[in-house]
């Protein structure tokens, strides 16, 4: 059951019910607003789009909030149906509602985090049908407009509040999966994101996202550090803008990411990391689709190697967080060194549910609340939407991570503990695990997780593919 109360109340009833332990206020908690896979659809009104594409992007919100075009509905489906979507994405009302929950909910929040895929599926589909004959310039300036309208909305709603954005693999002019290193969208994309940065650090992050999609930048905590990567180069269907495989600019981000962890333990920085695809398996695609693991069949993997996720277990003592999205639910991971290896400790990995409803899932974001001593994420809860339309919708707590877990931190050994306690309740019967199976799917309640659950808890914390089969299969 949805709390409807909000934070003030929570805070009151602890007080009296659980008074041992600390309040943000009592620790000074920096609240954060955390959102992902927004999947912004400026298609969703056909009539409106050749007014869209003719204005910048500081014009689009006057377009998108005059009434709808008489026949919306009908050419929308139509366009669905010709580029053969699987679902709705974020509606500029969607959008409209989302964004006035983040306001009364994340009031105050000192920066806010996007893990990714800021347009919507099917972009080039739908594009190239209302626009047969338009140039690849002509595309490309579109996503950067649909881009920077996303970017500034989330900067107007929070006005000076710094914005930290990764790309996803949506997010590019020339395809899904699809993305060249060194250009000129990487650079355009790249000033749209760094746009707040103080100008002491804005050149230098320009220029390392025009190089393959990634940043480094201050946040609003002492001595730490936002490092943000492109892991699109690394997944397994990545591709280049002419269909070619590249490895290339993988290796060069993996490398970059080093420098910038070397560089932080140097001078003692605390680093949050963050990225679109997770590493390790896809723990649903391998339930569904694999077959039997224990026979030999491979599982199926985010990403086209674990070098990402080996970098990021090496760096236990600096890395406080790593933040992920892509499956559009609220999951939580573990990345530790393998056996032998230089870990200095595992690394505690949040994955930032949707906006986007594609998936028939309720859109959500989180609120954190950071600790600034150690940068770490001391909690956070989670706001869902009562229906995936945006119109007539109401948003309340879906669940406060604290209270449901009854955790002191979303720290590696807390994780560690609750990827425990799901391990021993293969019958996901447990209150601990029940928590975790309705949260997961936003605003369902469902169980989607219940009939393959052991073989999902091995992903959490087993990336590398022999030893999440040796986990699944029970071997030692």
């Amino acid at each position: 059951m949805r709390k409807k109360w909000g934070m003030s109340v929570a805070l009151g009833v602890c007080a009296v019910l659980c008074p041992a332990q600390k309040t943000p206020a009592a620790r000074r908690e920096i609240p954060a607003l955390l959102v992902s896979d927004i999947h912004f659809d400026p298609f969703w009104d056909p009539g409106k789009v050749a007014q869209l594409q003719a204005a910048p992007a500081r014009g689009w919100t006057a377009i998108l909030a005059a009434p709808d075009s008489a026949d919306r509905a009908q050419r929308f489906d139509g366009l669905e149906q010709s580029c053969h979507a699987r679902g709705v994405d974020t509606s500029y009302p969607l959008l409209a509602s989302s964004l006035g929950a983040m306001r009364a909910d994340a009031a105050g929040a000192r920066f806010i985090t996007v893990s990714g895929d800021l347009i919507a599926h099917s972009f080039d589909c739908k594009y190239k049908t209302l626009f047969p004959q338009a140039a690849p310039a002509d595309y490309r300036a579109f996503v950067e407009k649909t881009i920077a309208f996303v970017m500034g909305s989330l900067r107007e709603s929070f006005p000076g509040v710094p914005v930290y954005a990764a790309l996803g693999n949506n997010d590019s002019d020339c395809g899904d999966y699809q993305l060249d290193a060194h250009s000129g969208f990487l650079a355009a994309t790249g000033r749209i994101v760094a746009a707040d940065f103080p100008e002491a650090e804005r050149k230098t992050a320009e220029e390392d996202f025009a190089a393959g999609g990634y940043f480094s930048a201050a946040l609003p905590i002492p001595h730490t550090r936002m490092v943000v990567l492109d892991d699109v180069f690394m997944a397994r269907k990545y591709k280049t803008c002419a269909g070619q495989p590249d490895a290339q600019a993988a290796a060069n981000q993996i490398a970059w990411l080093k420098q910038q962890l070397d560089r932080a333990r140097r001078e003692k920085e605390k680093v949050w990391v963050m990225a679109h695809i997770p590493p390790g398996v896809d723990p649903y695609s391998t339930a569904t689709k694999s077959g039997n693991i224990c026979a030999g069949k491979a599982p199926q993997m985010f990403l086209s190697s674990e070098a990402m996720a080996e970098t990021i277990a090496q760096y236990g003592d600096v890395i406080q967080l790593a933040l992920f999205a892509h499956t559009h639910m609220d999951e939580l991971r573990l990345l530790a060194a393998a056996a032998g290896g230089e870990g200095r400790g595992p690394v505690a990995v949040k994955m930032v549910p949707s906006i986007s409803p594609i998936d028939g899932n309720n859109p959500a974001f989180t609120v954190g609340a950071v600790d600034p001593a150690p940068a770490a994420l001391a909690g956070y809860r989670v706001f869902a939407a009562s229906n995936q339309s945006g119109v007539n919708t109401a948003w309340s707590e879906e669940y406060d991570y604290a209270q449901d877990y009854h955790e002191p931190a979303f720290s590696a050994e807390s994780v560690a503990h609750l990827i425990g306690e799901f391990g021993a309740d293969p019958g996901a019967q447990s209150p601990v695990s029940e928590h975790y199976l309705s949260h997961y799917f936003a605003g369902a309640g469902a169980r989607d997780l219940a009939p393959f659950w052991p073989m999902y808890v091995c992903a959490l914390d087993h990336d590398e593919p022999e030893a999440y089969r040796a986990c699944v299969c029970g071997e030692k």
